[in-house]
């Protein structure tokens, strides 16, 4: 235990399951002494979240699709909790078949979604978000180098990812007159329930993990310390930033 992080409250958004890298982050932010409040998106994740978290009154439905959504959730959690001190963003989906094949074939349908949730949704979760966020405060969002190099069965996760660390540069332009640092963590392939879901995901992490500097993929803790780092007081020169935590893998 720690205490890099003791009186600040810190929303996490994202953590599905304790597989999840977001979970890790979690892990590692309250082990330095953080209050955490969790979003979810529907009654089977909640139901997945609660296993982790027993405080119910810590858990907030939102739907980052939605702004009325948004805007329910954080007046819900300031009038629960105050202000909150930091924004833990670790949301991204794109459809399935969007993964797969040659990229030209992906439907103007399913890219929209991939960039609505993977990457739009940072920018509404800083625009709702900001009125509940103290000054100073930090956010921080998950990305993967996939944003920069054509990976197999990416696709429009990778464009998404690369709208996704653009739109952390200009909103920590924008967000700083606020206070608030905006940062990514470029985390290294992990097993989670996510990757699993990417065709050849075992060739993935097999390859990703021949490319680390060890031979040993990175942890969900060693991406979460990171995460901890951003969120605190620590990192007050870090904005706007895209750091990478995958043990090298992007040297290669």
């Amino acid at each position: 235990m720690g205490d890099l992080l003791t009186g600040k409250k810190i929303l996490v958004m994202g953590a599905a399951n304790k597989r999840s890298i977001a979970w890790g982050c979690a892990q590692m932010m309250m082990e330095q002494g953080a209050q955490l409040i969790f979003t979810y998106q529907n009654e089977r994740l909640k139901k997945s979240l609660h296993k982790l978290v027993a405080d119910e009154n810590a858990l907030i439905e939102c739907d980052v699709a939605s702004d009325e959504s948004l805007q329910t959730a954080f007046a819900t959690i300031k009038d629960r909790f105050g202000k909150v001190d930091g924004i833990v963003h670790a949301i991204a989906f794109a459809p399935k078949d969007a993964l797969g094949g040659d990229i030209m074939n992906a439907s103007r349908q399913d890219f929209a979604i991939a960039q609505d949730i993977s990457a739009y949704s940072l920018l509404a979760v800083a625009k709702y978000g900001q009125a509940i966020l103290n000054n100073p405060a930090s956010i921080v969002t998950l990305t993967y180098f996939g944003s920069e190099r054509a990976v197999p069965n990416y696709n429009v996760m990778g464009v998404a990812k690369a709208s996704l660390e653009a739109a952390v540069r200009y909103l920590a332009r924008d967000m700083a007159k606020y206070g608030v640092r905006v940062n990514a963590i470029s985390a290294g392939a992990v097993k989670t329930l996510a990757v699993t879901g990417i065709k050849g995901h075992s060739e993935l992490l097999e390859m990703s993990e021949e490319r680390t500097v060890d031979g040993q993929s990175v942890t969900t803790r060693e991406i979460g310390g990171t995460c901890a780092f951003l969120m605190s007081d620590l990192a007050t020169g870090v904005v706007g930033d895209t750091i990478y935590v995958d043990k090298g893998v992007h040297l290669a």
